[in-house]
């Protein structure tokens, strides 16, 4: 590792009066970063009522304002995290920010519901450059001993982003209107894009072994791919089954080919011997389990509040609150466990608490009613956090400099993929078990789904935990 690439030295090139001050800096200009892509997500969702009425749009019409930003941002994190490796990850990074500030600024302005979906894939484009080089920026940055408490303070303001969004819109749209959402975003895009310009260090003038060009028919290949999964897993209740069928076979096929070109490229998007790395692979894997677990709290959470525990609205919302809440207050908690007791066993506690907690979901609510599932909920999210930090710690702590932003975006990619199964696969989950239309279930059917769903989930990350524990044996034989 070369002394321009990381540490106080490489932070002491920018203007602040000393290393440890450049440092703070860039680990805010990061979770600046971070903070904005979180916010395009969670903000948008509030307004969705508001646009059907105002553009006079159906519901499946109008999802795809928050759709074709997930999208965008799920099918380019890759490619942006490679970008980043081979022109500067900063120089990216910025890319990314004026994509989002420009992607706000349109859709603000948007005079149609379909010009406002194209708005958001743009700002969304942004987002995926925003995610992906955050977290790769952090060893760029930050020394390598505190490396956890900056994957931590990411985690935070994801957290704060994901808490925050539903209450601003709610508020901007009363008071303003929807396009306040937006202007808001590229207000703070902007924001964002000063301090990056002044709180991060210039990219290194220096060549690179991987500039053999970028892989356009991989790029090509992997965004097709996880488009048709994403709108397969997403399938609305009035798609036809071949249509789901058809956009699986070609997920199928374009995963095929993908593999198939990367192991012939010169230089590929995703190296295949990366995979062979049993840290990697592992990492990923395990992002996967508990990205689909944590999306079940939002699927079936709010159904089993409103239909099983029969509580109203704003308690259902108050109750949701609670696990955003509580991640952004562990987050920063977490990122200093992991540099004080190392990443490989925080993230077996990590683990082993989330275990806890989905057990805690599935049986506590049957117990205390809503006391039982906020109570279950402030255990599962610290451990979240734990394996989040120690996860993206272990992973980026020794990765080559070259690779560092493909392997973020691999993370992000890794988590969202997570996500998109999880609504879909963990939904099924408790239609399956409900054993009837979940519109019109009585409250023991609902309770009983939602029991089954989170037994399912803690099994989900007893298997990341076995991946977790087994990594750690064999490197233990390595040593």
């Amino acid at each position: 590792m070369t002394a321009h690439a990381t540490g106080p030295d490489a932070v002491a090139s920018t203007e602040s009066s000393s290393p440890r001050q450049a440092s703070r800096l860039a680990v805010v200009t990061l979770a600046m970063s971070m903070l904005l892509s979180t916010l395009g997500i969670s903000a948008a969702n509030v307004a969705l009522p508001t646009l059907a009425e105002v553009f006079d749009g159906s519901f499946p019409a109008v999802q795809w304002v928050v759709v074709s930003y997930l999208l965008a941002m799920t099918i380019a994190v890759v490619s942006a995290g490679k970008l980043g490796d081979g022109l500067g990850r900063r120089t990216v990074l910025l890319a990314g920010i004026a994509l989002f500030t420009a992607g706000s600024g349109l859709s603000a302005a948007a005079p149609s519901l379909w010009v406002l979906i194209a708005a958001r894939a743009v700002q969304g484009l942004g987002a995926a450059a925003l995610m992906a080089l955050s977290v790769a920026l952090v060893r760029d940055t930050v020394p390598k001993a505190r490396t956890g408490s900056a994957m931590g303070l990411l985690g935070t303001t994801s957290a704060v982003g994901t808490a925050l969004g539903p209450s601003l819109g709610g508020v901007l749209i009363d008071t303003v209107g929807w396009r306040a959402i937006f202007l808001v975003l590229a207000v703070l895009g902007l924001l964002t894009a000063a301090l990056a310009t002044r709180g991060l260090p210039p990219d290194p003038r220096m060549p690179r072994p991987d500039r053999q060009g970028f892989d356009i028919p991989g790029t090509l290949l992997l965004g097709g791919t996880l488009a048709a999964y994403a709108l397969a897993v997403t399938a609305g209740p009035d798609r036809s089954t071949g249509l789901t069928g058809a956009l699986l076979a070609a997920t199928a096929l374009g995963l095929a080919l993908f593999v198939f070109t990367q192991a012939r490229s010169r230089a590929p998007l995703i190296r295949p011997a990366a995979f062979r790395d049993p840290v990697l692979s592992g990492a990923l894997a395990m992002n996967v389990l508990v990205a689909t677990v944590m999306m079940a709290t939002l699927v079936v959470g709010p159904f089993y509040l409103a239909r099983a525990l029969g509580l109203p609205g704003a308690i259902v919302g108050a109750a949701m609150s609670v696990g955003p809440a509580v991640a952004a207050l562990s987050g920063v908690p977490a990122g200093r466990l992991v540099d004080r007791f190392g990443a490989p066993a925080t993230l077996i506690l990590g683990l082993s608490v989330m275990v806890a907690g989905t057990l805690g979901i599935a049986v506590l609510p049957g117990l205390a009613g809503v006391a039982g599932y906020i109570g279950a909920i402030a255990i599962l999210t610290p451990g979240y956090q734990l394996f989040l930090a120690a996860n993206n710690t272990v992973v980026m702590l020794d990765v080559a400099e070259t690779q560092r932003g493909v392997v973020s975006g691999l993370l992000n990619l890794s988590r969202n993929l997570g996500l998109i199964t999880g609504a879909s696969a963990m939904g099924a989950v408790f239609a399956i078990a409900t054993a009837t239309d979940i519109t019109t279930a009585p409250p023991d059917a609902i309770a009983f789904g939602m029991q089954s769903t989170f037994l399912v989930a803690a099994g989900l990350v007893v298997v990341a935990l076995a991946i977790a524990v087994g990594g750690r044996v064999v490197a233990a034989r390595r040593d």
